[in-house]
């Protein structure tokens, strides 16, 4: 087969209908670098009031019953500082991990939806979330135990933390098509990871590059987030709890802002290795496959 071009533009290979005339906000062809780190904000941007719902409700939802456990484990400690201290800090990384489980189940279906152009509404993405839920809970816990594995192996020493982190980013760039199979070819998790592999072989170091840059965007917008509690003493005074309650809040949902942006840029990354490697963007006439 020969390669696609550049510039082709076309419905996936087996879909139904004409190819779209009008601009599609992620274009089923092979991409630049630069479109790989712009069209994952314009894939959001397209569903931006199905994200919105989807993310308010779940982290409402995530930062209650983290509100509600730390008050329990306060009560249960005598209200001291330390036992509040670890219970809001548990009790937040437990519904944070869930909440990126819960972002990523969400975003790949509604993702898919808009390369594809048909719509989706929240509760289609939530039936395409519970349906794919296993292969998903699967992908989510390997994605945990590797990066904890690797950053514990790597940062005890000062000098091998970068070199953990580029190593780390190596592997996640090898799965990055992982959860985009999942959804798009309805395969378990043993088929998607090595299907992500084969699809990112040969550039797994682009996909690196995109990471270090999806990485650097969260550092840029953490840093006013480590203002808050300053922020929040001067308008509450010694309010301890307005003070926990706005960061848990504020920390969950940078997590879920964060894990949209990654999702989406797993979506735009999958369409551009299917297009270079099985070319994805070439529209076969009906006659010919007949």
């Amino acid at each position: 087969m020969l390669p696609a071009a550049a510039d082709s533009v076309g419905p996936p290979v087996g879909s139904v209908g004409e190819p779209h005339t009008d601009p599609a906000p992620v274009p089923v062809r092979p991409m630049q670098f630069r479109e790989l780190l712009d069209l994952p904000f314009a894939l959001i941007q397209a569903r931006i009031a199905t994200f919105a719902t989807l993310l308010g409700v779940a982290v409402a939802v995530a930062a209650a019953i983290s509100v509600g456990v730390t008050v329990f484990v306060a009560v249960a400690t005598g209200d001291s500082d330390s036992g509040t201290f670890w219970g809001a800090l548990l009790t937040t990384l437990i519904a944070a991990w869930v909440l990126r489980l819960f972002v990523r189940g969400v975003t790949v279906p509604v993702g898919l939806a808009v390369v594809h152009r048909r719509s989706l509404t929240w509760r289609q993405a939530l039936a395409r979330m519970s349906a794919e839920a296993g292969p998903l809970l699967g992908y989510h816990a390997m994605y945990t135990l590797i990066g904890v594995g690797v950053l514990a192996i790597g940062t005890p020493l000062m000098f091998t933390a970068p070199f953990a982190v580029i190593w780390l980013l190596w592997l996640r760039a090898r799965r990055f098509a992982t959860v985009p199979a999942i959804f798009e070819e309805s395969v378990t998790y043993r088929m998607a990871t090595p299907r992500s592999k084969l699809l990112t072989f040969g550039t797994p170091w682009q996909l690196v590059g995109l990471l270090l840059y999806l990485r650097g965007l969260l550092i840029v917008l953490i840093v006013p987030l480590l203002t808050l509690p300053q922020f929040a003493a001067g308008i509450t005074g010694t309010r301890r709890w307005a003070v926990t309650v706005l960061l848990i809040t504020a920390g969950l949902l940078f997590v879920a802002l964060a894990e949209l942006v990654e999702s989406s840029a797993q979506v735009v990354a999958y369409v551009d290795r299917r297009c270079r490697r099985e070319g994805w963007d070439i529209s076969i006439p009906a006659e010919v496959r007949a």
